[in-house]
């Protein structure tokens, strides 16, 4: 995705929440930082993150409508299954911003399925039709890798997965009652372009897999205690801040990943600092599955955008994507997920 645009009643309610919620939050950092608990987890792999990401990347653009579309979704789905963990496919049809419908699925895989008390990861699988922010309006029209926007955090939740069902043995976390759900999102980064013909700019033409899921979850009064967003999360030199619309739903989570990074000394790329509030699954999520989730996601403000500059680009191919970004990142969420032992 990703975009940023007004909230309309919600910046309202934003702005008026940032005062009381800025105190709050210091408040509830100060209080996570003496209640974390580090348990012993196993080493995240960015070599296997890595190769995950270029796996995806070499299937082609994964736009939905595409043989490389499917042939993605069903290496995803076959993969997980290969590591034990129970998987369902949830296929729908999305209708994009121009009307064309978009044959979508989003995968889920579970471990543990029969746990009550439940964790949500995600990130998005389809790569952006167009790669409108390049400066040459002539190059719009061409599909970008989605190496880092897509493929960055499928490639981390993958590594995940893979971890766990290789220590199931010894982790505390997965011997406790804690199960643990992992959702590819689809038709996420279809959205429509900036400069398209509208008379008004389509807001929810973005994320349409975690819309669809949020109001149909694949399985009857679904809940989990929290979710965790990645997206964007492989760039070489990626910075990741507190993101506004984090903050508002999931302070306390959000805190406690933050002060998880550090006792890694993971904080160079985790900055104890808030940033803009961005539209992305996440929010969806929260405010119509009313499960709190925190985005993780890349913000480079240099240049008056929220990204880098190969976002949406024809430059977001591998070149871009550092196995130093996905070790921080994925060895913080794989923490978070071993300190859960109650």
């Amino acid at each position: 995705m990703k975009k940023i645009v007004a909230f309309g009643l919600l910046a309202i309610s934003i702005s008026i929440f940032s005062a009381c919620e800025k105190k709050a939050s210091q408040e509830t950092t100060n209080q996570e930082k003496t209640k974390i608990i580090m348990q012993k987890a196993p080493d995240f792999n960015a070599d296997s993150a890595y190769y995950f990401v270029e796996k995806q990347v070499k299937f082609g653009k994964r736009i939905p409508n595409t043989v490389a579309h499917v042939a993605c979704g069903d290496y995803l789905v076959n993969i997980l299954h290969g590591y034990g963990w129970e998987v369902i496919e949830q296929k729908f049809d999305a209708t994009a911003f121009d009307g064309k419908i978009l044959k979508s699925r989003n995968i889920i895989a579970s471990w543990k399925p029969e746990a009550k008390t439940r964790i949500l990861l995600a990130a998005h699988w389809d790569t952006r039709p167009f790669a409108d922010q390049e400066k040459d309006k002539t190059l719009h029209t061409q599909a970008i890798d989605g190496a880092n926007d897509g493929g960055s955090g499928v490639g981390i939740l993958l590594e995940i997965a893979r971890v766990i069902a290789n220590a199931k043995t010894i982790n505390p976390a997965i011997e406790s009652k804690v199960g643990i759900d992992i959702i590819f999102f689809d038709s996420e980064d279809y959205g429509q372009p900036d400069g398209t013909t509208a008379e008004t700019y389509k807001q929810d033409t973005w994320c349409l897999g975690s819309q669809y899921w949020a109001k149909n979850k694949h399985q009857e009064n679904y809940s989990a205690y929290y979710g965790i967003l990645l997206d964007m999360v492989g760039a070489k030199g990626a910075k990741f801040y507190k993101e506004g619309q984090s903050m508002k739903f999931a302070p306390t989570i959000t805190d406690k990943l933050w002060q998880t990074a550090k006792e890694l000394s993971n904080e160079g790329y985790f900055i104890d600092k808030t940033s803009e509030s961005i539209i992305d699954d996440h929010v969806y999520i929260n405010q119509i599955a009313h499960i709190p989730m925190l985005d993780i996601i890349e913000y480079e403000n240099s240049d008056n955008n929220y990204f880098n500059k190969d976002w949406h680009t024809l430059h977001d191919n591998m070149l871009i994507i550092d196995k130093g970004t996905l070790k921080s990142v994925g060895q913080t969420v794989l923490q978070m997920l071993y300190n859960e032992t109650e």
